[in-house]
């Protein structure tokens, strides 16, 4: 078992006060490499027996990162392409993605636009999230596993939870049961902590209680969704 061949792109589309990669997403921490050279980064990570190659934050690099597939494609790449995202993109260059990208890998961080413009500094984030989703799911499915418990292709969702319903929960779930698919896999995600400039934030400057985790859990199992990471429905 060799895990994800996991790419971070420096930068992001977001500006999430909280986020836990903010020396890659806002300083731009990495350096900076030709087609060539992410062509030889995919190919490693195959070679090296990786189970996917997964490009985090990919959107404002697309023309580079297709670029590097076709010719990674024509070596020999064969494993399924991971496009992993914050859930704010163009609904055009995805609907381009469409027969390249496997596995769609966004988040989904909230169904409330006040937070979104407040914590992320967009105010059209719910939205454009639902388009995206479905499109994505028009795309590839809902998640499917193989008998090593591998993903091969379709829709994950995760969704972190923030103190105090910040993110807008219920919402995010709802739309998830009710317009994507009940057999949507959703990872809910309980490991916010503070960082970057959440400690400015509040109630963003403390980690999520239990009670509010296990209340967005409880959520979506009263919305039907059957498939959540790690929790038995």
């Amino acid at each position: 078992m060799f895990g994800s061949g996991t790419i971070f792109l420096g930068h992001c589309n977001l500006g999430c006060v909280f986020c836990q990669n903010w020396t890659i997403s806002h300083l731009g921490e990495g350096e900076e490499i030709s087609v060539e050279r992410l062509t030889r980064i995919m190919m490693d990570l195959h070679g090296a027996g990786c189970h996917n190659i997964n490009l985090v934050t990919p959107t404002h690099q697309m023309p580079l990162i297709l670029n590097s597939l076709a010719i990674a494609v024509e070596k020999g790449l064969t494993v399924p392409i991971v496009y992993n995202c914050g859930g704010y993109e163009s609904l055009k260059a995805l609907e381009i993605l469409g027969g390249i990208i496997d596995i769609y890998m966004p988040d989904f961080k909230y169904g409330d636009h006040k937070m979104a413009l407040k914590y992320s500094g967009v105010k059209d984030y719910p939205e454009r999230a639902k388009a995206l989703l479905k499109e994505m799911h028009r795309q590839v499915g809902d998640l499917v596993i193989d008998e090593r418990g591998i993903a091969q292709r379709g829709l994950l969702v995760r969704h972190l939870v923030l103190p105090e319903d910040s993110a807008g929960t219920e919402e995010v779930l709802s739309f998830i049961a009710e317009e994507i698919s009940d057999n949507t896999y959703l990872n809910i995600m309980d490991q916010y902590y503070p960082c970057y400039k959440a400690s400015q934030n509040p109630p963003l400057s403390r980690r999520i209680s239990k009670k509010e985790y296990a209340t967005a859990v409880s959520l979506a199992r009263q919305k039907g969704l059957k498939r959540i990471d790690g929790v038995t429905v």
